[in-house]
This record gives C-alpha cells, structure tokens and sequence, in this order.
C-alpha cells in the first residue's frame, strides 16, 4: 500500500524512490525504484516500473516495515518545476518502529545531504489509515509448492 500511495501522488515526469535498510549487526541493504509517470497529471496517468526493480522495493521496504527493529531512510527524487533553481525535488521518510515517517525539508537535507542536488520540500503521508487491517494478496507464484 506504501508504494501505492506514493505512485498515486507523482507528476508526470521520471522519478526514483531509494531505500536505505539497517538492522542492527547487519550490513546495510537498499533497493532503487525508477518510476516514469506519462500524462497530464490527472487520474488517468500511467504509471510504469520494470517489475525487477518494483519487486526488491517492494520485498525491502515490506521487510523494513515488519521488523521493528529496523531503521532506514526512504527519499523520492523528481523533476523540479520550473524556476526551482536544481534540477530535482527531493522529499524523504524516516524508517523507524515499523512506520515510514514524513521529514521536513530541512531533515531531508540533512539526510540527503550532498547525494543529490535538489531542492528539499516536506514529505507527504505515505501510509493509510487502514495498513495493516487489509488482508496481503500475493501473486500466484508465492502460493506454488516446490
């Protein structure tokens, strides 16, 4: 649902989701997700992932969220609108207890930091309020027996 919400929300325009997962005594993992919305910025928007990369977001980002204690950071790189002075808009979520939660633009920065030229701006909800409650559809692959 994270990163259905967070698909629901982009422009047209290429984007990238990356995500950064720690768990304690453990290397660090990360996935990239390039996103590329084609449209006019409504509800008819197409929206297209190569599945290779959609499925390790998906399984790291399921993985960071079910264990609680892992932490991490989220961030979403888009085009800039006109006149933003960087080539790119930067917004980021702290991993933390289970839960991706919105940063500022300045906590974004600070995480980011020098990794992207951007301009920061604050981060919108990513979660709904029912996560959690809706019973998991896997593809058919997961339900074939070995």
């Amino acid at each position: 649902m994270v990163l259905a919400h967070l698909m629901a929300r982009l422009a047209p325009g290429e984007h990238v989701v990356r995500l950064g997962v720690c768990m304690e005594d453990q290397d660090p993992l990360s996935a990239t997700l390039p996103i590329t919305v084609v449209g006019k910025g409504d509800a008819e928007d197409l929206v297209g992932v190569e599945p290779k990369y959609f499925d390790n977001m998906a399984f790291l980002l399921a993985c960071g969220l079910a264990q609680t204690l892992c932490c991490g950071v989220m961030y979403l790189r888009s085009p800039a609108a006109e006149g933003d002075g960087a080539p790119y808009m930067v917004q980021a979520w702290d991993l933390d207890w289970g839960a991706l939660t919105e940063c500022t633009a300045d906590r974004a920065s600070e995480l980011i930091g020098d990794r992207e030229p951007a301009v920061f701006l604050d981060a919108f909800g990513v979660h709904s309020e029912n996560d959690g409650d809706d019973e998991a559809i896997y593809p058919p692959a997961v339900y074939t027996v070995l």
